[in-house]
């Protein structure tokens, strides 16, 4: 899919692929609320844990540090409910953080189920269909540690993000919003970090290890935080019409 030229010089310059990933992804958040308001912004938070579910197990070296690529999806989270708490308020922002909880639990219901099934023994597909199975059960094995260690992070930190930027907003009015999008983001990460680490990595590996791989993952996290800076400006600047979804059908069209 990706020319070989493009691919040869990214495997040589993996930073600067990490920053155009970036700026991709926070680009394609601002493209759905551009063109669907707040229900864009939903899709993105949506797109945003797909995302890190399908990519978070992939590790790589970014700035001499080992890292997951979940981290640079995931936190795109952050940046559509901080959008959705500046423009829409509380509550919508709520909704979403609560959006995306339902979601991450239907995701591991249906994907530990789909590993329930056992894969084809077709003369002609045997060996292709073990090997799909095989990397699914990679991906997507998750143990009850994993699943309660990210759900439980997700629930604390998305609802203290959405609580500690409106708890600013109250004492900044409209102004600083680099203050409270750039400080909710990076306390509530923080807070991500410290019980994914205890739940999750403490007791597979020991303490020390456990924060050092918190703290590696939370330098790349204050990082994005600032990164987005300029994405949500640019964002709260547009006036975006809300579509009405429950507006009859074109009766025109209908009766053609």
């Amino acid at each position: 899919m990706i020319p070989g030229m493009v691919t040869s010089f990214f495997a040589e310059n993996q930073d600067l692929l990490w920053l155009l990933t970036l700026a991709i992804d926070l680009g394609f958040a601002l493209l759905l609320y551009r063109v669907f308001g707040k229900t864009g912004l939903y899709a993105s938070v949506i797109l945003s844990i797909l995302m890190a579910n399908l990519q978070g197990p992939k590790l790589t070296i970014i700035l001499g540090m080992q890292t997951s690529l979940g981290v640079i999806l995931y936190s795109g989270i952050y940046f559509a409910t901080d959008l959705l708490s500046e423009k829409y308020g509380k509550r919508e922002a709520n909704r979403a953080v609560m959006v995306g909880f339902l979601v991450s639990v239907i995701i591991v219901v249906m994907i530990s189920i789909s590993l329930l099934f056992l894969p084809s023994t077709e003369a002609n597909t045997t060996q292709f269909s073990q090997d799909v199975h095989n990397a699914f059960s990679t991906l997507f094995n998750f143990t009850p540690r994993f699943v309660f260690g990210s759900l439980l992070a997700y629930v604390i930190s998305q609802n203290f993000d959405v609580w500690i930027f409106h708890f600013i907003k109250t004492r900044t009015g409209s102004k600083h919003l680099w203050l409270r999008n750039n400080l909710s983001t990076m306390t509530s990460q923080a807070l991500d970090t410290i019980v994914y680490s205890l739940v999750v990595w403490w007791g597979i590996v020991d303490l020390t290890t456990a924060i050092q791989l918190g703290l590696a993952k939370y330098l790349f996290k204050v990082f994005i935080a600032l990164f987005d800076t300029p994405f949500i400006y640019w964002g709260r600047s547009w006036s975006v019409a809300e579509q009405d979804w429950n507006e009859p059908a074109d009766e025109s069209f209908v009766s053609r």
